[in-house]
């Protein structure tokens, strides 16, 4: 049964509130449990269900995760409608509108993702946010924080998969450190950086979040000649988290977001791969064509449909932009 709460003040993004200098400050994730052995939630397959959005760049992490590991067999996925409106994510049965959002196979009756957080809690404050790993055994939320999901999908199941993906680790003990110093200055600056830029309600919180936004791409450009990957010689979890916000810049965070000193793929070049120095753009381009982990879950449609259509504080009027085209070039 859904929720007849009222809860806008927590699924509603036009209720969104600001710190009092107009800065943006995002909400710690409130379900912080792992899947492990001996533990309360075990490793088994078929268990769990993973609640999705395509347009979220935290919950696609998720996704790109899932598939390098071959998990595709353990945790089936539900994507909502990118329509995020005043109760927040819908499945397709409160949106029949968008044709490849997905119902809830566990709980038909549900309409939204907040229908899962009261089933959980009924008694929940925090906000409806994907992505969400459910125990469909114990009928509640494992967790909803990405960086911890994703660093459980690379681990957690090993033992149940063939060996060519449980060798694969995002997360390998040699570069942990570097990859840990990556993701903190990354996260603030451009995965949550674009945010704050975006939703900053004063021109200092704006010029606070976008000046660090942009000295951070030119230090990531910097770091990525000559190479292949952020992080020593292998895909990690700092490509994957770096990816997903990289991806959604020239469609959605240039425009929307006023992140617009530069785009991704004029501003940060080699774009031409004539050089043999891999930079930003090359880099992303080539996760994206070569990795299906990555072109699978990139739904570009969703993307813009969610930002333009849903925060109706930044974009009133819901006009969707139809560029850039194409939304990503080709090699």
């Amino acid at each position: 049964m859904t929720s007849t709460k009222d809860t806008s003040g927590q699924s509603d993004i036009s209720k969104l509130k600001t710190e009092s200098d107009g800065s943006f400050k995002r909400a710690p994730s409130s379900f912080r449990n792992f899947i492990e052995n001996d533990g309360k939630f075990p490793p088994e397959k078929g268990r769990y269900h993973l609640y999705v959005s395509y347009a979220c760049p935290w919950a696609t992490r998720t996704l790109i995760t899932r598939k390098l590991k071959g998990l595709e067999d353990f945790i089936p996925f539900s994507a909502v409608s990118p329509h995020m409106g005043a109760q927040g994510w819908p499945f397709k049965n409160a949106d029949p509108s968008w044709a490849d959002a997905d119902n809830d196979p566990e709980h038909p009756n549900f309409q939204h993702i907040r229908d899962l957080y009261f089933l959980a809690d009924s008694n929940y404050g925090g906000r409806f946010t994907v992505p969400v790993l459910w125990d469909k055994k114990l009928n509640t939320v494992v967790n909803n924080e990405s960086s911890e999901i994703i660093r459980m999908f690379n681990t957690a199941f090993n033992h149940l998969l063939p060996a060519d993906k449980a060798a694969i680790d995002i997360y390998p003990e040699a570069h942990r450190q570097e990859i840990d110093s990556i993701n903190e200055w990354v996260y603030d600056t451009v995965n949550n950086g674009v945010y704050k830029s975006g939703f900053a309600q004063s021109q200092s919180a704006y010029e606070n979040a976008v000046y660090p936004l942009f000295k951070s791409l030119d230090r990531l450009e910097e770091i990525l000649k000559g190479k292949d990957y952020l992080v020593g010689n292998t895909l990690t979890e700092a490509d994957i988290r770096l990816f997903v916000t990289t991806i959604r810049f020239d469609p959605v965070y240039v425009g929307h977001f006023k992140c617009n000193l530069r785009d991704i793929r004029h501003g940060y070049p080699n774009i031409d791969l004539i050089s043999d120095r891999l930079m930003f753009y090359s880099w992303m381009r080539k996760l994206y064509w070569n990795n299906d982990a990555f072109k699978s879950s990139t739904k570009f449609d969703h993307i813009k449909e969610h930002y333009y259509w849903s925060q109706t504080t930044v974009n009133p009027s819901r006009v969707v932009a139809v560029g850039p085209v194409p939304d990503i070039e080709p090699l």
